[in-house]
């Protein structure tokens, strides 16, 4: 138990250290976002939403992937770290796509006059959600053992063959289906603030992922240590 307090109180120090750290470097972005970058010159002041909807997207596809890696890993190696990576990478996750499906009907309001429409990119962006949606349903009211945790990584590697049909959706489908643009002019401040914002993003992504895959061996930890005391 004692060990089990050490590691907490150890890490608890880095992970406000690095929590403040990026929570400035989100004003920063901020800033560069609304002050450096320069005014689109056909969407205007709405165009700014660009810097946080595509770097999320980013950052939940990135999360997913690593659900999937864990998966994969846990049905082979069926070691329960890789569970544990895996269960931390979809709640991840969950966070950058319900961000992505705020921002987008945000941007389509003032670019197509609607929320949304069943175009390609929205539709599978909305069945990517349900997908992992139904996964942490899965983890939080499937009860636990290895049964359930295979299944969730079955449902987790179909689930990330979706994150392709995200991505290539707008060059897959013709223009007259797919609404979204198929390339963006970006002047070179754009593109700074856009890649700053996206390293940004991505380090928040994997922040957050790290935290919660330890605070989830630490919650496994801590009921080895109860099971063993348990039984003495």
């Amino acid at each position: 138990m004692k060990q089990l307090n050490d590691i907490s109180a150890e890490c608890g120090l880095w992970t406000i250290f690095l929590g403040l750290t990026l929570l400035t470097l989100h004003f920063a972005n901020l800033f560069l976002i609304t002050v450096y970058a320069p005014l689109e010159s056909t969407m205007g002041l709405i165009q700014k939403i660009f810097y946080y909807h595509v770097p999320v997207a980013w950052a939940a596809f990135l999360a997913f992937f690593f659900n999937f890696l864990g998966s994969l890993i846990f049905l082979i190696k069926k070691d329960e770290k890789y569970d544990s990576l895996a269960k931390a990478a979809t709640e991840t996750g969950m966070i950058f796509i319900i961000l992505v499906l705020i921002t987008g009907p945000i941007w389509a309001r003032f670019t197509w006059g609607m929320y949304w429409t069943w175009e390609p990119r929205l539709t599978t962006s909305f069945v990517l959600f349900i997908l992992y949606l139904a996964y942490v349903l899965l983890r939080r009211f499937g009860g636990e053992g290895e049964r359930i945790a295979r299944f969730a990584a079955v449902l987790g590697i179909v689930a990330f063959l979706d994150v392709p049909l995200v991505y290539f959706s707008m060059h897959w489908w013709a223009p007259e289906i797919s609404a979204h643009p198929r390339s963006i002019g970006l002047s070179s401040e754009m593109k700074t603030v856009f890649f700053i914002s996206l390293g940004i993003f991505t380090l928040t992504a994997l922040y957050l992922l790290w935290e919660r895959y330890r605070l989830i061996r630490l919650e496994h930890l801590y009921q080895q240590t109860l099971m063993k005391k348990v039984g003495k």
